[in-house]
């Protein structure tokens, strides 16, 4: 559970601008991504947006205290696979349980609906996303090398079966 004043809300006009800009600029200052991924994830935001089936998909914002302090969002990979996309904190929101909240918002919206697993892609470098995964049950299933935003990173898929 999170602490008192962080309230999880649907995203409404405007916050899907921040999602993109907040994963731009913490990407760059903590790991040195280049603007390939914003472009990344405008890419991902547009698509979810276009495409956004309410029922079966959702997203949240974290806010505390009015400032918005994260995002994750569910959408269907398949009939009966869910992806957990684009889960990020503010630095001023670590520490607070707020990652696990949110991801275990995504796994109960997802269990709702009847999938039968769901699956995310992050990077090999993300420690402490990669530890909330784990804790959640989801296995790494695939890992591969590749160059992106201006590094050399790993990318892994990951999966639970719900």
């Amino acid at each position: 559970m999170t602490e008192p004043g962080v309230v999880l809300r649907e995203p409404q006009p405007g916050d899907m601008g921040w999602v993109i800009q907040q994963h731009g600029e913490i990407y760059w200052r903590e790991y040195g991504w280049n603007a390939d991924f914003e472009a990344l994830v405008a890419g991902i935001v547009a698509a979810m947006m276009r495409r956004h089936d309410p029922q079966w998909e959702r997203g949240w914002i974290a806010e505390r205290d009015g400032l918005r302090v994260g995002c994750a969002f569910v959408v269907r990979k398949s009939a009966t696979k869910a992806q957990l996309r684009l889960l990020l904190l503010t630095p001023e929101a670590r520490g607070l349980g707020l990652g696990a909240h949110l991801s275990d918002e995504c796994l109960t919206f997802a269990r709702s609906k009847g999938y039968r697993s769901m699956m995310l892609w992050t990077n090999s470098n993300l420690l402490v996303a990669r530890a909330i995964y784990q804790k959640r049950g989801f296995k790494l299933i695939k890992s591969e090398p590749y160059q992106g935003y201006g590094c050399d990173l790993v990318g892994e898929t990951w999966e639970l079966k719900l």
